[in-house]
């Protein structure tokens, strides 16, 4: 049966509507696990094309480094990383530096103070030895990029370090090997540290090349160095956003929990 209301009834009922519907909305909130919530991952575009950007706090997040478990067995995946550590979520992972056939990291790879593997300074061919390369450290709560000769330089005795290449800004300038124009697309990740001292790890979501990825962290992130980790297979884990890739077996893997209180 059809009933008429008049003008103020039908107001009325849609205002109910719109209360009743704000309340479902703010429970369905409420009951989201906080890392749904304020996952540290979003969608940005910068130059006409797709990215992802995760943004970690290193004074309220543990970021560790991964390679093998105890049994020395490469992790290949996020699949096989602790979900947690000390009652805390893992929010974000992502594939971190290039590797050898057997998954083993090229250059520098330090976990949790550990040294695996040591600087490598040699030449060769490939992105890892398009120089200058650099290196993503952290001392205690503090991160860092910084070319592999100013990593050398400075000394610094890491907590965690993983060595890649090429450096994608150094100091402000885009890496000088980079062409605008470039027809070398590829889907790739990296990382910068901001003047904030939090860290932005970047994945493409559409083939792009060195130049266009370099500007994303020098004119989109504003970041005066960063690091590219590496192209095709980039792969990232966020669990707010329902991802987890599975391109293909992978090296170095960095992941992040929040810090409990």
């Amino acid at each position: 049966m059809y009933v008429q209301l008049s003008r103020d009834g039908a107001g009325m009922m849609l205002r109910r509507i719109a209360a009743i519907v704000a309340i479902w909305v703010g429970l369905v909130i409420i009951s989201m696990p906080a890392s749904a919530q304020d996952g540290p991952c979003a969608a940005r575009l910068f130059d006409d094309a797709r990215f992802t950007v995760c943004t970690i706090d290193p004074a309220t997040h543990d970021i560790v480094l991964y390679t093998s478990d105890a049994q020395g067995r490469a992790y290949a995946g996020f699949s096989r990383l602790p979900q947690e550590r000390e009652g805390a979520p893992l929010v974000f992972a992502m594939n971190a530096g290039m590797y050898h056939a057997d998954l083993s990291p090229v250059g520098l790879h330090v976990e949790e103070g550990e040294q695996i593997k040591a600087i490598n300074t040699r030449p060769g061919p490939g992105n890892f030895h398009m120089l200058p390369n650099g290196v993503f450290y952290m001392t205690g709560d503090t991160a860092g990029v910084a070319t592999t000769e100013h990593f050398l330089a400075r000394g610094i005795a890491p907590d965690l370090a993983t060595q890649s290449g090429p450096m994608l800004v150094i100091d402000g300038a885009l890496h000088p090997r980079f062409i605008r124009d470039s027809t070398s697309l590829r889907r790739r990740n990296g990382v910068c540290v901001g003047d904030s001292g939090a860290i932005s790890f970047a994945i493409s979501e559409q083939p792009v090349n060195f130049h266009h990825f370099a500007r994303l962290f020098r004119d989109g992130l504003g970041c005066r160095n960063a690091l590219y980790l590496d192209g095709t297979m980039s792969s990232l884990h966020a669990p707010a956003l329902g991802r987890s890739d599975a391109i293909r077996p992978m090296g170095p893997i960095i992941a992040a929990y929040p810090r409990q209180r």
